[in-house]
Parts: structure tokens; sequence; C-alpha cells
């Protein structure tokens, strides 16, 4: 076996995704699952096809492309506000695409026009996170009722908004209840239902959760909620047990195990990424060294070992640095140490071609 390695439970991702699935359209909700994640690997995403889930979500449009050219079979959805330089392919590949200029929408109408295919869109509602979107609620019906009236190809199919990624902002009620009332406003300018009223990723599930999601919303874009689970549970303190946590394991090898001081030695300045460490002494500890770094997973301090008692100390680009000096285990050079993640190592070691990967 080829390590490091990262084993990817297909089993597991199924009945997790099944369970937010079934869950959601108890509430009626309709769930774009969200595959960037784990870089779109085709054998996760042709699982997660057979959960129930009504689009495959991703923000990279290579990652759509890749999925379409391999024949799997799926509505799918761009969730990054398109590049012009991409409105081609995203015309040619995604069916659902999320935007917030009109600049953009007249330049896809020209592509739809070109290919002879519509497109549909959700318009997007900045609600205070601060990343896409319209800000101003006017602005965002007068785009709407654009679209609605002077673009032929392109489709008005929903509004939607983004909670969380980037101002941290929480899902409440209120400002997704927001969403909802600028819906009405569209509905009654347009004359008909919007298909989609899109209210947001993982963190609105706790809405869900409390029974405090307004009603008119009926899609959310979910990922680390139902591959890891554990950004709901360690995070927010909801119960997410009925989610199995280890659908991705990462096995790293042990290259050396030496006791040391847990304290550098010499001047200190800074590190292979320019920060400056600080450290603790702790005496002579034992640590073990292993043939993976930050150049794959990038977060060590979000990989959670699954011996315990070690303690991750940090590492470089290519070596994890652990303390072993605690363990009941006698560790030696060349045995497999396994670990756990949250979303960020996910992301990075499904990207790292240096990682092999194993489907069970």
């Amino acid at each position: 076996m080829r390590y490091p390695l990262l084993q990817i439970d297909l089993n597991k991702i199924y009945q997790n995704a099944k369970y937010i699935v079934e869950f959601c359209k108890s509430k009626g909700i309709d769930i774009a699952v969200v595959v960037k994640g784990f870089n779109a690997i085709p054998e996760v995403v042709n699982v997660l096809l057979k959960s129930g889930c009504n689009y495959i979500a991703d923000s990279r449009i290579d990652h759509i492309k890749k999925l379409v050219e391999s024949n799997i079979n799926s509505s799918y959805m761009l969730l990054r506000v398109p590049m012009i330089s991409e409105i081609k392919d995203v015309v040619k590949y995604v069916d659902i695409s999320l935007n917030s200029e009109i600049k953009t929408l007249n330049e896809i109408e020209k592509e739809c026009l070109i290919q002879n295919k519509e497109h549909k869109i959700i318009l997007m509602h900045d609600l205070g996170d601060l990343r896409e979107g319209i800000f101003n609620e006017n602005e965002l019906i007068d785009v709407a009722l654009y679209i609605e009236n002077n673009l032929k190809m392109v489709k008005l199919y929903g509004i939607g908004t983004n909670i969380g990624c980037y101002g941290g902002v929480v899902p409440t009620k209120e400002n997704i209840g927001r969403l909802q009332e600028v819906s009405y406003k569209i509905e009654e300018r347009i004359n008909r239902k919007l298909n989609i009223i899109s209210g947001g990723a993982t963190t609105s599930l706790t809405l869900l959760f409390k029974d405090e999601m307004p009603s008119k919303i009926n899609n959310l874009r979910i990922g680390e909620g139902l591959l890891l689970g554990r950004d709901l549970e360690d995070l927010w303190g909801y119960d997410m047990s009925s989610l199995h946590k280890d659908a991705f394991i990462l096995k790293a090898e042990v290259v050396e195990v030496k006791e040391k001081p847990s304290k550098p030695i010499g001047d200190l300045f800074v590190d292979a990424f320019g920060n400056i460490p600080t450290f603790e002494d702790y005496g002579i500890r034992k640590r073990a060294l292993l043939a993976i770094g930050k150049a794959d997973f990038v977060f060590y301090e979000q990989l959670i070992p699954r011996i315990k008692d070690i303690k991750i100390l940090g590492g470089s680009s290519d070596h994890l640095i652990v303390d072993i000096n605690d363990c009941k285990e006698d560790i030696q050079v060349g045995d497999i140490l396994e670990f756990e993640m949250y979303y960020g190592p996910m992301l990075h070691l499904t990207n790292s071609s240096s990682v092999n990967k194993v489907f069970i």
C-alpha cells in the first residue's frame, strides 16, 4: 500500500447523505449536495446521487465539466458567481448558476443564444455576510425584473443567499426571513412562483433543527454537514450522532521516532511559512515524525488523531510532528497512524496528488 493514504468510506458517505436528505425533505427542503469539499471525486459523487439529492453543486466549472464528461447524469449547480471568461462552459455544462451581476447575466444570455440553450439563474441576495449577492433589496428586485422581462434564454429560477462562509454571520429566522419576504415581492411583480428559494449552506441546517426555518425556503446547499457532520456537533453543539464522522480517514507512515526537547534550541525567527512560532518547554518528550505535511492538508490543527493521547505539535511542508510520549501504544518507525478530520484537511487532501485515495 502506498502512503500517505486517504481512506474514503463510500457506504458511510451514502448513509450520511441519505439521513440529511430525508431529514430535509421531511421539512420541505430539497438539497443541492456540495461536492467541492472533496474535489468532486466521481466515485463519491455517484454515491451521493443515490441518496436522493436533487442537484450536484460545485463552485468550480472544471469539477462540473469533469463529472459531465464522466457521464454522471445530474442537474448541476454552479455555486461561485461565473467569471466572464468561463461563460461558454457554464452554459454548456451547468443547469443552474448563482449570479449577482447584470453584465454577467447579459453575457450568459449571449452565449445561450449561440448555443441555443436555456440557463437557469438563482439571483443572490447578500443579507449581511458580505460575500456574493446584491445587498440592496430594491436593486435585487430590479435585477430580477430585468431578467424576467428582458432576457429570453436566461431564466429567473429563484433567489438565494449565503450566510456564514465569509463573515461568520449566524443564520436566524430574522435574516433568512428577509429572503422569504423579498421572494414574495418578486413573485408578486412577475406574477408567478419562483422555483427555488435557497436559504444557505450547512449552517442553515441549525434553523431546521430548531424548527425556525421560514416556510418559503425550499433549498439548502449542503457539503460538510453530510460529509463529516463535525461542525454542527463540535462548533454548534447539535447532536449529530446519527452521522458517521469517519467517512474520510488519513493514514500516514511514521518515519522517525525520537526523544527530543519540546522547545527548539537557539534564537527563534520565522518558520517555513513566514509565521513566528511559539513553544512551551515541557522537557524531553517522545515524538514521531510522519511523512505528510502542510502541502497536503494545510490545517494540521484540524486533524484528529485516532489514538488516544497523541498530540499534534505542528508540521512543515512535508512532515507532521506528533507527541507520542503519553501513548500506551509502542509506536515504531514504519507504523501507520490514522487521523479523522474537519473540512479544511478533507478539501486539501482530496486535491493532493501525493495522497493515495482508497475507496471502501
